[in-house]
């Protein structure tokens, strides 16, 4: 069987359409299924047309978070609710093609563990926004050798790599790269992102900038080791400003540089300080780690649910 996963935050205008019509492919392509809506804390009509879809289809189900949890959270949860021996991740909005879908299970029956839709095209991005976007990916790439490059969340995982995710202990996750991380046999089809079906995107620049420092501080180590970098320059620069300073002293030839002194000073005390706001802010990481607080907390259900686990305090 089939799970299809799809996380969903104030996207009242989307569930029954999309319940429709990833059933409508699935049943269409004779594929045993189950659709499995998490709802994200939504503060609108989310999770009543969620029940109304569970009540139309018995294999809608879905899960209700008592807040916002946040989207990585949400995916956790439905791999956890995910009963399938494969589970497909979708967003809500149809953004990703569910056409491709019976093409990506096809694939899983030839033998891919793992089934990974890649951007051929990003669809409607300002140019700002392709620019962050592929910094990001370059720097995940160069700090911990995963290529995210054109990735998304919509994957196919064998019960194997989801049963591998679940049993992570960490709190704070990324899926794209923890997908890429578990290994198994990956591959890939390409999609072009479609428009949204409808209803308005819940991302902005700034969430879209902090999600990036969380993934990357979440996921690599890369900006200690650059502090460690800016250290190692500015100590040869002042070793060289340093002999530099004791050959004209001793020439005669020193001259009054203020100005140059103030300049070091602020530019060292920039660095320090950016340095330490680094460290403070993985210090911050690992104090929600070992806090040991949960990812989600589910707070109301619907449908049949056929796994049991532990996904209640999100552990």
């Amino acid at each position: 069987m089939l799970s299809v996963v799809i996380p969903a935050y104030n996207e009242q205008e989307n569930i029954k359409n999309t319940a429709s019509v990833v059933a409508g492919i699935l049943t269409e392509a004779e594929i045993e299924y189950e659709i499995v809506f998490v709802d994200d804390g939504s503060k609108d009509d989310t999770w009543n047309e969620i029940s109304e879809a569970s009540r139309q289809d018995p294999c809608v189900c879905g899960v209700r978070f008592s807040r916002n949890f946040g989207k990585e959270g949400a995916i956790f949860a439905g791999l956890r609710a995910a009963s399938g021996d494969c589970v497909v991740l979708i967003d809500c909005d149809l953004q990703h093609p569910p056409e491709l879908i019976p093409g990506m299970y096809d694939m899983w029956e030839s033998g891919a563990e793992v089934v990974e839709a890649v951007k051929a095209s990003r669809g409607k991005e300002g140019l700002l926004y392709k620019l962050f976007a592929k910094s990001f990916y370059k720097m995940m790439k160069s700090s911990s050798g995963i290529d995210l490059d054109g990735a998304s969340d919509f994957k196919l995982l064998d019960r194997r790599a989801v049963d591998a995710l679940n049993e992570l202990p960490e709190r704070l996750t990324f899926f794209r790269a923890l997908s890429s991380w578990v290994g198994f046999r990956t591959e890939k089809i390409e999609f072009d992102v479609k428009p949204r079906a409808a209803g308005k995107t819940k991302w902005n620049f700034s969430k879209l900038f902090k999600f990036a420092v969380n993934s990357i501080t979440s996921f690599t180590n890369l900006p200690i080791h650059l502090i460690t970098v800016v250290g190692v320059v500015f100590g040869v620069f002042a070793a060289i400003l340093g002999v530099q300073t004791l050959v004209n002293y001793f020439s005669g030839a020193a001259q009054e540089g203020f100005s140059t002194v103030i300049l070091l000073i602020l530019i060292v005390g920039a660095c320090v300080l950016v340095g330490i706001g680094v460290i403070g802010f993985y210090l911050s990481k690992i104090y929600e780690e070992i806090k040991q607080r949960p990812r989600y907390i589910v707070s109301e259900r619907v449908g049949t649910h056929r796994r049991n686990g532990k996904d209640d305090n999100g552990k």
